[in-house]
């Protein structure tokens, strides 16, 4: 905890140059960076409020590109209960209501107008130059990493390198990849070769989102920028791109980013792949029947990355490259007072835990929430096939049917309920020494000093990290680039699987997806692989709930299949950014047929 919240403060202590307005995002044109942040001091606090902009998003969580791809994507569908359309919406790829994702537009443009302050700011504040190109490459990590989120969710977003607040229109879709590309090519390339532990990303999680972001780009966008090519079925990735600086990047030197990352990061596998998930934590691994007797191959018992008692990291917390980090801080405020308190603990933990006010001693080890994302039975039933001897299936995905004691219906209510429950970004309960349960395991592990306003509450004490990037994804995008078997093979021996003879596109696909499944990343892996219709329309008619009712998963608005094609996956344009006149209205939002009524 000891390092959450030392970042948490000079979040907090950016918050204090209130003359500055670093959190208004029309008066960011005022600053003068040639006179702050001058200091290393200064410096520091204009980087945490970048940062702070990862936990202001998770203030309203169901409005961001990373929720979007959790249900818009085959591992999960959309979940909540009736009045929850936004969650159906983003799994059906439709619209509810006229500025359904705003917020989340207005609050990542503001982190990245806080990036661009500092960059322009660098040359003039009085730190060591090894210093200053550490801050230079996370500030430019962040706004690549918020630049990615906002164009894999709009395509042709205003692109601003410069700090300002006059009003910018959209440019060329590609050129905001481009930039994309070469702040994290310029972050990988400068940053010190040094592992960061302390909340911070370093040099290594540099390259593997420039990886994460080439495949991405040199896939999507491989037949051009219209949605009939990015529709298209034809897969054949680019191999270069020329960056605004007038410099090429090429395959072969994104290899060499991530070779490098495999090669010199220290990053490397946990032992168990069960080890990285919060069920494993010391206050609940011993009371949950699948983990209480459970051991690691070399016979231990399972120990969760995140136990840390007296704030020192875990040394096997190795894997996991990039996190959004959370405290005791959190509190109902939304930012009315320049405070997002409720950012400060997991909400999508909250968002996608049980739905229906349960005994927790019935859903045990898994805590309430709103019901979001309930998993595809597509993917399941795809895993069982393909890999039927993964342990990962059981340790992602809980397997209601196999509950005596777990009830369907929600409560109040449960739309496209299926028998299967995430369990990778789930509220994990634990059981107190009475017998007697707490909501949230942290209550009991992080005991003392909660603020009265998360005091053992459900809704703000899940505060575990919410993990963006592990070092799996890199052994496997290795595979992907070099097409060779390594990072492939790699990955499966954790799991305990036998090694595959031969690269194919396929196996990868395979491998990716079920390493990864549930944690936001298959939905542009379908994009850019270019399978996402037909993937997608495998969900249309598996078995659901509604109301605790068996029915079948109904095709909305044409369906899923003719929702992708015409939008190629890209969402609506908030109304309220359309009427300002910097982005017209993307395709396939203009009409009626865009717009979700109800289940």
């Amino acid at each position: 905890m000891k390092k959450i919240n030392i970042l948490v403060a000079s979040a907090l202590m950016a918050f204090s140059f209130a003359s500055c307005d670093i959190d208004d995002v029309q008066n960011v044109g005022e600053l003068s960076t040639g006179n702050f942040p001058v200091s290393q001091e200064d410096g520091e606090a204009v980087l945490a409020g970048i940062y702070q902009n990862l936990n202001l998003v998770n203030t309203n969580p169901q409005e961001s590109f990373l929720y979007f791809a959790q249900l818009a994507g085959d591992d999960c569908l959309g979940g909540g209960g009736h009045n929850d359309k936004l969650m159906q919406a983003a799994d059906l790829i439709c619209n509810y209501n006229a500025n359904m994702t705003n917020d989340f537009y207005k609050q990542r443009y503001e982190g990245i107008n806080r990036a661009n302050t500092l960059i322009a700011a660098l040359p003039n504040t009085s730190m060591s130059d090894e210093l200053k190109t550490q801050f230079l490459g996370e500030a430019k990590f962040l706004r690549a990493f918020y630049y990615y989120e906002l164009s894999s969710m709009y395509g042709n977003v205003p692109l601003r390198t410069v700090p300002g607040g006059d009003a910018i229109k959209q440019g060329n879709i590609e050129d905001v990849w481009k930039q994309i590309l070469m702040d994290l090519r310029d972050a990988s390339a400068t940053m010190p070769a040094v592992r960061k532990t302390d909340g911070h990303v370093d040099k290594y999680c540099a390259e593997a989102m420039l990886g994460r972001a080439w495949l991405f780009y040199t896939g999507f966008f491989c037949n051009g920028s219209t949605i009939a090519d990015l529709t298209s079925t034809n897969y054949s990735p680019l191999t270069s791109v020329d960056l605004p600086d007038g410099t090429t990047l090429t395959k072969q030197d994104v290899i060499g980013y991530i070779d490098d990352c495999v090669n010199n990061s220290g990053y490397k596998l946990v032992g168990d792949f069960r080890n990285l998930w919060a069920y494993t934590n010391k206050c609940t691994v011993k009371d949950y029947d699948y983990t209480k007797d459970a051991t690691d191959k070399d016979g231990n018992a399972l120990k969760w990355v995140e136990d840390d008692e007296n704030g020192n990291s875990n040394p096997d917390e190795t894997e996991r490259m990039f996190s959004i980090k959370f405290n005791k801080h959190a509190n109902w405020d939304t930012g009315a007072n320049g405070y997002n308190g409720i950012g400060y603990c997991n909400q999508y933990a909250l968002h996608f835990g049980v739905r229906g006010g349960q005994d927790y001693a019935n859903t045990f080890p898994f805590g309430q929430g709103w019901g979001a994302g309930p998993v595809a039975p597509n993917l399941v039933a795809d895993w069982k096939s393909i890999e039927p001897n993964d342990p990962r299936l059981d340790a992602t995905v809980q397997d209601w049917t196999k509950s005596t004691t777990y009830t369907k219906g929600g409560g109040d209510g449960f739309v496209q309920e299926t028998d299967y429950y995430g369990k990778k970004w789930a509220p994990i309960t634990a059981k107190k020494d009475d017998g007697s349960y707490v909501g949230n395991f942290e209550y009991v592990m992080f005991a003392g000093g909660w603020p009265s306003a998360t005091d053992n509450n459900m809704q703000l004490d899940n505060i575990h990290d919410l993990v963006l990037m592990r070092f799996a994804e890199v052994l496997l995008m290795q595979s992907e680039l070099k097409e060779d078997v390594g990072g492939i093979n790699e990955v499966r021996k954790r799991a305990g699987l036998s090694p595959i003879g031969a690269y194919s596109l396929q196996a990868l696909q395979n491998e990716r997806r079920w390493e990864l499944a549930c944690e936001g990343i298959r939905w542009n892996d379908l994009r850019r692989w270019h399978i996402a219709a037909a993937a997608l329309d495998r969900q249309t008619n598996q078995p659901v709930y509604y109301n605790g009712q068996p029915g079948k998963n109904e095709a909305h608005n044409g369906g899923y299949a003719a929702r992708y094609n015409a939008t190629a996956g890209f969402q609506k344009m908030p109304d309220n950014q359309v009427a300002l006149g910097t982005v017209v209205q993307n395709e396939g939002w203009t009409d009626a047929t865009s717009e979700y009524q109800k289940w």
